[in-house]
């Protein structure tokens, strides 16, 4: 019995069938489903999903949103690069396909945000087409099930699983075999003690033949990570407002809302070009924030300003804790939100 088979066998009696994004099955729900599980675990992404589905039920509703409408909605989800992308090829879609993904490989991959595994599972599941993915739960059961060596981030070792990918891909049932090979990564093969005795095609797996499960896939290069650090002001007025401004459109924290900032040697200066009294700063607990590739070391300092001295331009706003507005905020903003909500 081929791989194919016995991974439809097992799906048919195990697999997950009830996932929000298995109802109604469309190219756009596949899509959005996929962007939102980059990186992020199913339960995760499950109510995140169902709150953008019922806002953007479509590609039109999506393109037609604001920005931060998106990013509101996508606050605490992570990776906003992908809430970003979404956006964007929402209105290219409607402006180039009439509001309907396209179907070819070549035409998704075009797409912001879309590479070539999300192009290939979009096809397979939203348009039940023969296409092969490769993201990271199938990378792990190839890796494995192929005795593969080295990190799959590395191009060579790509090449080889992509290789795989595809030969095993059956040409029927192709969705519900892109939905079974994630499921058995997510569920059996798991990064750390997978479920072995319950995998269907673990009498052929080269890495349990050989007892060598844990090496693959290869681990990624260590590399230390810099550190950097920064000063997060929180400017509150007589109102209980605070103080937020939009960070520029690409970059870190693209387009979301978060507090001003300014370096520890810059601190006083800033205070007093606010003309702020530095008697009446509050300096809060210092925290990390850990990103892909450094880690921000954030003091956050409380003080009360004036309302009137602080707009100085349309991408500054009051924010109310009590009454937000549907902003994107980043993380380091919902975590100090909460700290002085449970402190206030």
């Amino acid at each position: 019995m081929s791989f194919a088979s016995k991974l439809l066998g097992w799906f048919d009696q195990h697999g997950r069938k009830s996932l929000p994004w298995q109802k109604d099955i469309n190219a756009y729900r596949v899509w959005v489903s996929e962007i939102m599980l980059q990186q992020t675990q199913v339960t995760t992404v499950i109510p995140y999903y169902e709150r953008f589905m019922q806002k953007y039920p479509s590609a039109n509703d999506l393109a037609d949103a604001e920005q931060d409408e998106v990013l509101h909605l996508w606050t605490g989800l992570g990776y906003y690069a992908r809430g970003r992308n979404l956006h964007k090829s929402a209105k290219l879609i409607v402006e180039l396909y009439n509001g309907e993904l396209p179907e070819t490989q070549e035409e998704l991959e075009s797409l912001p945000g879309i590479g070539r595994s999300t192009a290939g599972a979009i096809r397979a599941i939203g348009f039940k087409q023969h296409a092969a993915i490769l993201d990271g739960n199938v990378k792990r059961v190839l890796a494995r099930f192929f005795a593969v060596p080295g990190w799959p981030g590395d191009n060579k070792v790509a090449k080889q699983l992509w290789l795989h990918a595809e030969q095993l891909t059956p040409a029927n049932r192709t969705a519900d075999y892109t939905q079974a090979i994630m499921d058995l990564g997510a569920t059996v093969c798991t990064r750390s003690k997978p479920s072995c005795d319950h995998c269907p095609v673990n009498s052929n797996c080269l890495a349990q033949a050989e007892q060598r499960i844990e090496e693959f896939p290869g681990k990624k290069p260590k590399k230390d990570k810099p550190v950097k650090q920064t000063c997060m002001l929180i400017m509150e007025n007589e109102q209980g407002e605070l103080l937020l401004e939009q960070r520029p459109p690409t970059g870190l924290w693209g387009g979301l809302w978060s507090f001003p900032e300014c370096e520890k040697s810059e601190l006083e200066s800033r205070l007093v070009q606010e003309l702020i009294d530095p008697a009446a700063i509050e300096i809060l607990s210092e925290f990390r924030h850990t990103f892909t590739h450094f880690y921000l070391d954030i003091t956050p300092i409380k003080l009360t300003v004036s309302s009137l001295q602080q707009i100085k331009e349309a991408k500054q706003q009051w924010y109310s804790p009590q009454s937000p507005s549907e902003i994107g905020l980043t993380r380091p903003v919902t975590k100090l939100l909460a700290l002085l909500s449970n402190t206030g």
